[in-house]
């Protein structure tokens, strides 16, 4: 019997610009009335900047380009994709899965399947 396998053959990656840092984060939310420091959010987290994306760009841009690059590392077409999976706490709407909008903007014709998780801790597939 002939069993189906994936396979990781590329992968790829985005970060937006810019950087923030955690004492930015520390004045971003005194502004709000939060009190934190620098030294609280990386002991509990072990976070010292993370990146933030401005203006239009949404959820399935970063994983369109994300995707690109993954594309590209593994010289495929994307029409050569079987299934999108993107694993997000933060999709552009509620409806229709932001895989959906990837799957458009990297222009995927075939009868590609795309989902989303939003558990996001089981993105690790």
């Amino acid at each position: 019997m002939i069993m189906p396998f994936a396979r990781i053959i590329g992968t790829g990656s985005f970060l937006p610009s810019n950087i923030v840092s955690n004492a930015d984060l520390v004045s971003l939310l005194a502004n709000q009335g939060v009190e934190t420091s620098d030294d609280w959010i990386y002991s509990r987290s072990g976070i010292q900047s993370r990146r933030f994306a401005y203006g239009e760009s949404q959820t399935s841009d970063l994983a369109a380009t994300a995707a690109s690059h993954a594309l590209k590392a593994a010289e495929l077409d994307a029409d050569a994709v079987d299934l999108i999976i993107v694993a997000t706490t933060t999709p552009d709407a509620v409806f229709p899965a932001t895989a959906c909008l990837v799957q458009r903007k990297l222009g995927i014709r075939n009868r590609c399947a795309a989902f989303d998780i939003q558990a996001v801790c089981g993105g690790f597939i």
